[in-house]
C-alpha cells in the first residue's frame, strides 16, 4: 500500500505554539488590494479568537500568509483554517464575480518546540514584508504584526527577537 502523503501531514495532538503558512492556488494574487488584504487580515484575527488561538505574529499578503499562534486545543486548527479559507474565498469570489473559483491551495503547520526556533520564527514572520521586498521596514506594512509587536513587547524581549537570525529558519515561502 502506498503511504505517500498527498498533502501536508497535520499532527495536532499537543497544546503549544504553532507556525502556520498557507498559499493561494497557483500562487495567484487574489488579495491584491487594500480592501481584500484587510478582509483576510480581519478574518484571520476574528477566527483565531473564535477558535481559541492566541496570535503572536502574522503577515498577510496577496497570495499567502504566515502566523504564529498558541492554543490549548490545537486539534481545531483544521476547522479554523477551513473556515478562514472558505469565508475569505467566498467573499473575494463574490467581489470579483467569480463564484466557485478555487482560491486556497493548502496550509502547512509546525509545532515550535525550541525557544531559539520560536524567537527566530517570530522575527521571520514580523520581518516577512521586508523579506518579500514590499517595504523596507516591516513596521510600515499594515497587514503585519511588526508595529504591533514593537508597541506591545517589553523592550528586552523586543530586542531579543529582532536580533535573532532567521537564515536557518525553514519555511515554505516561495510566493
Amino acid at each position: 500500500m502506498n503511504k505517500w502523503p498527498h498533502a501536508p501531514i497535520h499532527i495536532l495532538d499537543k497544546s503549544g505554539t504553532y507556525m502556520v503558512t498557507s498559499g493561494t492556488y497557483k500562487k495567484e494574487k487574489f488579495f491584491h488590494d487594500s480592501e481584500k488584504l484587510e478582509l483576510l487580515h480581519s478574518d484571520l484575527h476574528s477566527f483565531a479568537k473564535e477558535f481559541g488561538w492566541e496570535l503572536q505574529a502574522w503577515s498577510v499578503f496577496p497570495n499567502h500568509y504566515h502566523f504564529i499562534a498558541a492554543s490549548q486545543e490545537p486539534s481545531n486548527l483544521r476547522d479554523f483554517i477551513s473556515k478562514l479559507h472558505s469565508v475569505t474565498a467566498r467573499n473575494i469570489n463574490r467581489e470579483d464575480d467569480t463564484p466557485g473559483r478555487k482560491v486556497w491551495f493548502q496550509y502547512w503547520d509546525t509545532r515550535i518546540t525550541y525557544q531559539s526556533s520560536y524567537l527566530a520564527r517570530l522575527n521571520y514572520v514580523h520581518c516577512n514584508p521586508a523579506h518579500h521586498h514590499i517595504v523596507d521596514d516591516p513596521r510600515k506594512y499594515k497587514w503585519c504584526s511588526a508595529k504591533w509587536f514593537e508597541g506591545n513587547a517589553g523592550a528586552s524581549f523586543y530586542n531579543t527577537v529582532t536580533n535573532m537570525k532567521t537564515d536557518r529558519v525553514k519555511v515554505i515561502d516561495e510566493f
